[in-house]
């Protein structure tokens, strides 16, 4: 009898059978295999859902939620949720999440000046001076947080050296006048048009803000002195050697003072994001200067 029990089992008669490999747990450490009589693999508690107890959150008879394992994340298993919400960070649930305000504030609408980032390099006097002339609209907006003070100054000072020579008076007395005196004169009036430049410069400036503009000072007034210096330089090399008087210096001095125009109404528009009228408005002061002065002198 003993020997009948301990040579023969229940299932002893079945042929042998090849123990097979049980999927993985989705946690918890493996206790066996399946198969072969070996016990299967144990798990750690999940909490019931919805909970048995008799609040939210609650656990029946007693029974203790179970730690989580060792090495395995503690949301896993285990007390662990913040306060105010007993089911975050449960197994099998998740945590919603809500965004009450906006970290960045309302948005607002670009005004110039204030961008922290702008809208392109720094560009070299070279490719400076052929931008205002060949594309004015794109050099304005990349150089409108960039001051312009070394080419503006320079450009506007040798451009007063040469403005004496282009009315018909100052250009005789220059030349009949002794070399130290004429020497004094061309250096006086470079030195005026550069004060002169700065002001009508600031000027423009200050009205562009009067109009709502938030452009900054210093490129707006270095670009205005380059604008007013480059655009009159081809009725001044005409008229030294033609004189004020001549009707194509006359044509010349017309068209380029409209180009002008134009050229100040692009670069305050970019440099204040103000519209054309308000930019040409803002303008006017600086363009009526020019053709008082400088124009109507000569023609």
């Amino acid at each position: 009898m003993a020997g009948f029990r301990i040579g023969r089992g229940r299932g002893n008669n079945r042929p042998p059978q090849q123990p097979q490999q049980a999927p993985p747990p989705p946690y918890g450490p493996s206790q066996g295999q399946y198969g072969g009589g070996q016990a299967a693999p144990s798990y750690p508690p999940q909490q019931q859902w919805p909970p048995s107890g008799g609040h939210p959150g609650g656990h029946s008879g007693g029974h203790q939620q179970a730690r989580a394992p060792h090495g395995e994340p503690e949301y896993f298993g285990g007390d662990h949720h913040p306060a105010g919400d007993p089911y975050a960070n449960n197994p099998g649930h998740t945590r919603a999440f809500s965004i009450n305000e906006d970290p960045y504030g309302d948005a607002a609408t670009y005004h110039a000046g204030s961008a922290s980032v702008p809208a392109g390099p720094r560009l070299h006097w070279k490719e400076l001076l052929s931008g205002i002339v060949l594309r004015p609209g794109q050099t304005f907006l990349q150089m409108r947080d960039y001051p312009v003070w070394g080419p503006a100054l320079t450009i506007t000072f040798l451009y007063g050296l040469l403005a004496i020579f282009g009315f018909d008076q100052t250009r005789d007395e220059a030349i009949k006048a002794p070399f130290t005196t004429a020497l004094t004169s061309v250096l006086i009036t470079g030195v005026a048009f550069v004060i002169g430049s700065l002001i009508l410069g600031a000027v423009t400036h200050t009205l562009a803000r009067q109009l709502g503009g938030d452009g900054a000072w210093q490129p707006t007034v270095g670009l205005s002195m380059l604008i007013m210096s480059l655009t009159d330089a081809p009725r001044l090399v005409f008229a030294m050697f033609l004189g004020g008087d001549n009707s194509l210096v006359q044509v010349v001095g017309w068209a380029t003072w409209l180009a002008a125009g134009a050229l100040f109404t692009s670069m305050v528009s970019k440099s204040h994001d103000l519209p054309w009228p308000k930019a040409l408005g803002a303008s006017a002061i600086q363009l009526i200067a020019l053709l008082s002065i400088i124009k109507l002198g000569t023609i």
